[in-house]
């Protein structure tokens, strides 16, 4: 018995610490370099991904030539 309360606590924690990280690496962007390469891959499959970097440098270039959304 106390093993499958020990099992349930464990997998409760594993679960809300997957949510947890789910949420910061949406909040912070992370994940959006994640979705780029995937979609680099299907429309791009033989060139090379670029790194995260790069895709910082893009990602900014591309802010500031379509500065939709923003007040400044």
């Amino acid at each position: 018995m106390t093993v499958t309360v020990a099992t349930a606590a464990v997998s409760a924690v594993r679960r809300w610490g997957r949510a947890v990280r789910w949420y910061l690496r949406e909040l912070t962007g992370e994940a959006e370099y994640d979705r780029y390469c995937a979609r680099h891959l299907r429309h791009h499959p033989r060139a090379p991904v670029p790194t995260r970097r790069e895709y910082q440098v893009l990602r900014a270039r591309h802010r500031e030539a379509h500065p939709q959304g923003r007040c400044c």
